[in-house]
């Protein structure tokens, strides 16, 4: 059976509809950076999905070519995954999209190699006439963080945040917000398949015990 990461680590995907802490470990992203609207028609941030996408199936059928990954295992790809910042902004600012500087990734078995995340990008560049070149192999050490999963629509989530800043205040933590620690989100379900109001999507921010 191919290994699914949101079943093997289903405390990262998983978490409930209230707010709880985490210790992430380190892990590694095909990954690609932009700025801007991300429901922008045509703009960058649907292009870095795409770019994302076409790489990642790449690795996951690498098996059936001449490119043989050592410990290759089967496995279902990833959710896709963001990290979102705003200059002069602890956490984002859902109003002013065109802000936005992210980044787009989609997580990575163990065994991809350099070598093997640069043949993947040059080979789906080849397959899908696609400029796959700002895609990066990234690996994020997310630390301390408090979760939860988000019912509904994108725009619904200032309230769902805010029901994590309120746990976090009595239980004595705050959000640690950093150019390295960003609002990280999961899209655990396809916005063009979903109603706003079915979509999941785990909200996650870093996290520091007050006073340390």
């Amino acid at each position: 059976m191919a290994f699914d990461f949101k079943k093997e680590y289903k405390e990262f995907y998983m978490p409930k509809n209230r707010p709880g802490i985490v210790t992430v470990p380190p892990a590694t992203y095909i990954a690609v950076r932009g700025s801007g609207d991300p429901n922008e028609e045509g703009g960058a941030y649907k292009q870095a999905v795409g770019v994302l996408y076409a790489v990642a199936y790449t690795l996951k059928m690498s098996c059936m070519t001449d490119h043989q990954i050592q410990g290759f295992y089967p496995y279902v790809v990833p959710p896709l995954e963001g990290f979102w910042q705003q200059d002069g902004i602890e956490g984002v600012d859902y109003t002013n999209k065109a802000a936005f500087h992210w980044i787009s990734v989609i997580r990575l078995p163990e065994f991809v190699t350099g070598e093997d995340f640069r043949w993947a990008v040059e080979t789906a560049e080849m397959k899908k006439k696609t400029d796959c070149s700002a895609a990066e192999l990234l690996t994020i050490d997310e630390g301390l963080c408090v979760q939860i999963m988000h019912h509904g629509p994108y725009d619904s989530e200032p309230a769902t945040v805010a029901l994590m800043d309120e746990f976090l205040e009595r239980n004595g933590y705050a959000n640690d917000f950093s150019h390295a620690r960003l609002h990280h989100e999961i899209y655990l379900s396809d916005p063009r398949k979903s109603a706003p109001e079915n979509l999941r999507t785990v909200i996650r921010h870093p996290i520091r015990k007050k006073g340390e």
